[in-house]
């Protein structure tokens, strides 16, 4: 017994008499109010706990050695897939001319209808029976060694294809002035099909990787040939100053898609006022990681973009238009962490606003009440008097 009694001393939570309980109209309404309050900030308070925020934090870029890889989709409305190329080329001296894995061409009407998709670069696949270089026919078992044109380097240098031919070419820093005179490039019919495709548009889509530093790649009318600024454009001698390089931005991103990125260039679109126009995008890549709120990471990156065009001034630019994309790297790294609020932090929320409510609307119960009865108690003594 003594246990209980000391226990019931220590009760904070006294109780009052059902005799001394005095209900009234306005207590009703005050409870009715403050458990409309209660309800709609407990579901407040549960949507809040169920939302995922997204917390951002920035920190040095120490990553070093990585692949990046850019993801692209542009549309040339005019100008034909049998012309255009993709190169790309970076500040470690790493080059890739005339792309062709990875990515897709689609060959397009005047309407922008799709014609026929395909994979590959410029030019044509290799003949089956090409000539010998002397110009006899292949006998069964013998191994094809085209004719360089001259462009040999050793004398068992072959050129088995009109793309070998070109190469060689442009090793020794030649034009190809005459295709028509070069059996493999005429057995292939890449000058009949740049011909055939003539009012022809191209969308392009797919993706290339390079080394995770500062460089560039472009879409042009040609192959380029030196081997960082790209200046030289090898087209088979064909003029450039036609080739309309108006284009539209699909997609344009670097590395995966994560929840909340901004592309800023896609569905961008240009279109050519002057012949020979060159076209820049200068990129400040941002690299990123996403932590999704299961602990997932995605790396990845975000960009900003400033755009210039290079307009002809009558000199050597007149030959090379294309669409280029100059691209460097931010040393911050930004991380987004998704987070949720703990079950702790709900409760005590819970808890704080029932007991909050209920405090205030006691006080104002109270005020009420005991202000009502004041202004009663003066009638009353009006009354008397």
């Amino acid at each position: 017994m003594d246990v209980v009694n000391k226990l019931r001393k220590l009760d904070a939570y006294p109780k009052i008499n059902e005799d001394f309980y005095s209900r009234t109209l306005s207590g009703g309404v005050i409870t009715l109010v403050s458990s409309a309050i209660i309800v709609f900030l407990f579901f407040s308070e549960i949507r809040l706990f169920l939302y995922t925020a997204t917390e951002t934090k920035l920190v040095v870029d120490t990553s070093r050695g990585e692949k990046l890889r850019i993801n692209f989709d542009v549309t040339f409305p005019v100008l034909a897939c049998s012309l255009l190329s993709v190169d790309a080329v970076d500040i470690s001296g790493e080059q890739h001319f005339d792309i062709r894995h990875d990515i897709i061409k689609k060959r397009l009407d005047i309407h922008g209808n799709v014609i026929e998709s395909r994979q590959g670069g410029i030019g044509a696949p290799k003949i089956e029976k090409p000539l010998q270089r002397h110009g006899g026919r292949l006998e069964h078992n013998e191994t094809y060694c085209g004719s360089c044109y001259g462009a040999e380097t050793t004398d068992d240098h072959c050129c088995n294809s009109c793309e070998e031919v070109r190469d060689a070419y442009r090793k020794k820093g030649w034009a190809m002035t005459n295709t028509d005179l070069i059996d493999q490039c005429k057995r292939e019919g890449f000058i009949q099909r740049i011909k055939d495709e003539d009012g022809e548009g191209c969308n392009i889509h797919g993706f290339v990787e390079v080394n995770k530093v500062a460089g560039s790649f472009h879409f042009a009318p040609g192959k380029g040939i030196h081997p960082s600024t790209f200046i030289f454009l090898d087209l088979f001698s064909i003029d450039t100053e036609n080739h309309n390089i108006s284009h539209k931005i699909n997609k344009l991103s670097f590395g995966k898609e994560f929840p909340g990125v901004v592309n800023p260039l896609d569905r961008v679109e240009w279109v050519q006022r002057e012949p020979a126009s060159i076209y820049q995008y200068f990129i400040k890549v941002v690299p990123t990681i996403y932590k999704d709120i299961t602990g997932r990471k995605i790396y990845s990156n975000q960009f900003s973009v400033t755009e210039h065009v290079r307009e002809p001034d009558g000199g050597f630019s007149k030959s090379i238009p294309g669409v280029f994309f100059f691209y460097d790297f931010s040393p911050i790294q930004v991380i987004f962490t998704e987070e949720n609020k703990s079950i702790l932090h709900f409760i005590t929320n819970l808890c704080a606003i029932i007991g909050g409510v209920f405090t205030v609307s006691g006080i104002i119960d109270a005020f009420v009440y005991y202000g009502h009865r004041a202004i009663k108690k003066k009638i009353e003594v009006g009354k008397l008097i």
